[in-house]
């Protein structure tokens, strides 16, 4: 027996308005995904998910399926809505991301990576960020960011690379103790199989992804994705022609930081600045 077909909910959003349409007028010419695959010259399973609203619509999607339905541009408008919102899951969905991903590069202006936290560090920037949490809280969220961590042991481990400004080694969060243990968590990392940590000194001057973090994400199939995050929100970003720009600012940005030997060196200097 066929598995149930995923319940769509297109007054939920364009993007879910999108997918509901798709499958309609799919099932409405009496089309399997594999035979619209055909047509529109796209993989079944990307077409799947894209009809539950699951990944962002590719621009050239909407007018073949114009062309396929004889829709007059009712999928190219549909788009041009879409395209422009906020995932609805986008939270749940980046976690997922992650899980998937088998490349991680990151750069991040003030804080630590989640993915690179102490508990330490953690319960600190937690306490800081929410006020009027109660202790019980605070450690439900610690607890959960630690859980994360696991992405980078699991079998396979993901490649991860981050780009740190220097601001995120000199900016303390918990006290020395607590800083120094962190730092020296990010000089283990620094270059491992797995893990490279680069720092973008003061001395570079400002550059294109001063003022927040921004994460690419690169699964398996080669399909990338990237989260921007400021203090207080995080968007989803799956346009390709944005990811494109988003990588190649990254490379760029990469180019211009430490290597990780002299990464290295800038973090235990950062470590001996503390006060004992």
């Amino acid at each position: 027996m066929a598995p149930r077909a995923r319940e769509l909910t297109p007054d939920r959003s364009a993007r879910h308005l999108f997918g509901s349409e798709m499958r309609r007028l799919r099932e409405q010419a009496g089309m399997s995904l594999e035979s619209l695959a055909g047509v529109v010259r796209y993989a079944k399973s990307s077409l799947a998910r894209y009809e539950t609203a699951d990944a962002m619509i590719p621009p050239d999607l909407a007018e073949r399926l114009d062309a396929a339905f004889g829709t007059d541009g009712l999928f190219v408008k549909l788009y041009g809505l879409a395209r422009n919102e906020f995932h609805p899951d986008q939270f749940r969905r980046l976690m997922e991301l992650e899980r998937r991903a088998r490349l991680l590069q990151e750069y991040s202006g003030q804080l630590v990576p989640g993915l690179l936290q102490t508990e330490g560090y953690a319960r600190a920037l937690f306490e800081v960020h929410y006020p009027r949490a109660t202790e019980d809280e605070i450690n439900e969220l610690v607890a959960a960011r630690m859980s994360r961590q696991s992405l980078l042991t699991g079998d396979p481990a993901p490649d991860f690379w981050a780009i740190l400004d220097e601001a995120v080694l000199r900016r303390p969060f918990g006290g020395p103790a607590v800083m120094r243990e962190q730092l020296a968590r990010l000089l283990e990392l620094t270059l491992t199989s797995n893990t490279v940590v680069q720092v973008l000194p003061f001395a570079h001057g400002g550059h294109a992804m001063a003022g927040g973090s921004v994460k690419l994400m690169t699964l398996g199939n080669g399909e990338q994705m990237v989260w921007e995050e400021s203090s207080v929100t995080g968007t989803l970003i799956e346009e390709k022609d944005v990811v494109t720009a988003r990588q190649r600012t990254y490379d760029l940005l990469r180019a211009c930081a430490l290597s990780p030997k002299e990464s290295a060196a800038m973090i235990q200097s950062a470590m001996e600045a503390l006060p004992t």
